[in-house]
């Protein structure tokens, strides 16, 4: 992550006449556009690391899937490491994820914390700006004169334009493609492995079951059930 003077939305007539140039503000739209690419990208990890826990921490008996409070915790804990480790390594490393590369921007630091630390904090508080689908974040952002969310704030950074090489925007894409079919390949198999449910000694009582009778299909939460019937000669689906 590099070291940015203070950016601007548009060069200025001085910086015009002697031909220097601030970075120039990433706008908000290619902000998402690279999230939405970054997503896609941890889809794929997500899915290997919930198909090796579920597997494990989850019970299937007949026609009845059965997951724990453990399990669900397991998953949510491991898919919040995963985010932060990719990203807090990727923009700290050379400030752009994968999906920031394609789309041609980059994080860069306005205050004096080193890249380690900055890139830890911004990510951090995704937590808080990541609220309501980055509702939070894109508030914040669309009102700061830098187009920094909480995390930016926070970490003395903001996000700007850079136009990354050719052979950058290669390498990117194809370790994305590698990751999504390296997923591809490998959830099938971990599913395809005999259930040997493990037993937790905490929050082992069950909060989602999904399973099917001779005329329902069911999905539980908690206290919340849905029947949805599937026999052809029964009324329109039930949600109970």
């Amino acid at each position: 992550m590099e070291t940015s003077e203070a950016p601007k939305s548009a060069p200025s007539a001085t910086a015009a006449r002697s031909g220097c140039h601030s970075p120039r503000l990433a706008k908000l739209g290619d902000r998402f556009n690279a999230f939405v690419l970054d997503t896609v990208v941890l889809f794929g990890v997500f899915a290997v690391a919930d198909a090796w826990i579920l597997m494990r921490w989850s019970v299937f008996e007949k026609s009845e899937w059965s997951l724990s409070a453990a399990a669900l915790l397991a998953v949510m804990v491991a898919n919040t490491v995963i985010l932060f480790l990719y990203t807090w390594i990727f923009e700290a490393s050379c400030g752009a994820t994968l999906g920031k590369v394609v789309v041609g921007i980059r994080v860069v630091r306005t205050g004096r914390r080193g890249a380690l630390s900055a890139a830890a904090i911004r990510n951090l508080l995704r937590i808080v700006d990541g609220m309501g689908l980055y509702l939070v974040g894109a508030i914040v952002a669309g009102c700061s004169p830098w187009k920094q969310r909480l995390g930016d704030l926070s970490a003395g950074t903001t996000v700007v334009e850079n136009e990354f090489g050719t052979v950058s925007k290669i390498l990117a894409v194809s370790l994305a493609a590698a990751v999504l079919g390296g997923a591809g390949w490998g959830v099938p198999r971990i599913c395809a492995q005999p259930n040997a449910a493990q037993p937790t000694q905490y929050l082992s009582q069950v909060v989602v079951r999904v399973g099917r009778t001779d005329t329902t299909a069911y999905f539980r939460v908690a206290r919340l059930r849905f029947d949805v019937q599937i026999d052809p000669t029964s009324a329109a689906p039930v949600v109970r």
